[in-house]
């Protein structure tokens, strides 16, 4: 037979944004919503994801399965260990992934899904603290659970009250709150962040050091006081950064010539040719340790309009130098 299909009504544009309107509206009212609903319940409920010793394990099924991983993906990037655990799965093999150290967070608006329902007596059993995210506070879920977290909502932003959409939203936004909620008794810092997102444009800026990016040994452009300004322009040009420290013999940094000190003294008519690089070099340079973030070099470059800076070790001499570029290919800036 030739499926039948619904045949589509004539496309308007005032239609389509009155719906879109709608829809955020409604959204919007059920997170405001859950307000109300935050109570003993989640401070419990914090409180238990705080002690566990092992992870805290979130399950659903269909749109709140989709939810739950995101979930549990928030939970574990902001200092509470956590998975996901699909309930389908779990019957047939995963339940082994649970150990009785773990806590559940199980999500289902009905509270009724039967995947769900199917296993809660293997986890009261193993004894794995269960909570509840449910918009039914009389569901078989929500009385099997250790606490239960209402996230009801008074209608779906579907037309047809059907689709899951605001109930989704609620979830979504209750878990956000649980994480904040979490991390912040846990201390949980900009550094901790980055830990868990090297590959981020935060966790590049929170765990690179300026030693990691910095030109160092031979790379260095560097030259001593009586050096002639023809050794100076070859050093530099040799090593490419667009600058050389001038250094005493104990790489003690006197001071740096860079490019745009060549055009100034050219401009001016310098004649450059008897110059030694102690008499044009710019004394008392900026310089950064090794030991600081990278982010902090780009910041002291903008902050005094260069493009350059030098790098001192912890005895204060002279171990690299960085500059603009070299920060960009470290994606620092």
């Amino acid at each position: 037979m030739t499926p039948q299909h619904t045949q589509p009504t004539a496309f308007q544009p005032e239609q389509v944004i009155r719906l879109a309107r709608e829809t955020l509206d409604i959204e919007a009212a059920a997170v405001l919503g859950l307000k109300q609903h935050l109570g003993d319940s989640f401070v419990r409920v914090v409180e238990m994801m705080l002690e566990v010793s092992g992870r805290v394990v979130v399950m659903g099924m269909g749109k709140s399965g989709h939810i739950g991983r995101k979930i549990a993906a928030t939970l574990a990037s902001t200092g509470t260990p956590a998975m996901f655990v699909h309930p389908a799965e779990a019957s047939h093999g995963d339940l082994g992934m649970i150990k009785s150290v773990d806590l559940v967070l199980a999500i289902s608006n009905s509270g009724e899904s039967e995947e769900l329902t199917a296993i809660l007596p293997v986890l009261k059993r193993m004894g794995a603290p269960l909570i509840a995210m449910t918009g039914n506070v009389d569901s078989t879920l929500a009385r099997h659970a250790d606490v239960f977290l209402d996230c009801g909502v008074e209608k779906e932003a579907c037309p047809l009250n059907l689709a899951p959409t605001a109930s989704t939203t609620a979830q979504l936004a209750l878990g956000d709150a649980l994480a904040v909620a979490l991390l912040d008794a846990r201390g949980f810092k900009a550094e901790d962040f980055a830990r868990s997102h090297p590959g981020g444009a935060l966790g590049r800026k929170l765990l690179t050091h300026v030693s990691d990016v910095m030109r160092s040994g031979d790379d260095v452009p560097r030259v001593g006081p009586t050096a002639s300004f023809s050794e100076l322009m070859r050093e530099m040009s040799v090593k490419g950064l667009g600058a050389a420290a001038i250094v005493d013999e104990s790489a003690n940094v006197l001071g740096i010539f860079t490019d745009g000190d060549l055009r100034r003294l050219v401009e001016n008519g310098v004649d450059l040719r008897a110059k030694t690089a102690q008499q044009v070099m710019h004394p008392n340079p900026r310089t950064i340790g090794s030991d600081a973030l990278a982010v902090e070099a780009a910041e002291l470059m903008e902050h005094h309009c260069i493009t350059s800076v030098l790098v001192l070790d912890a005895a204060g001499q002279l171990c690299g130098a960085v500059n603009s570029n070299d920060l960009m290919r470290a994606k620092v800036i």
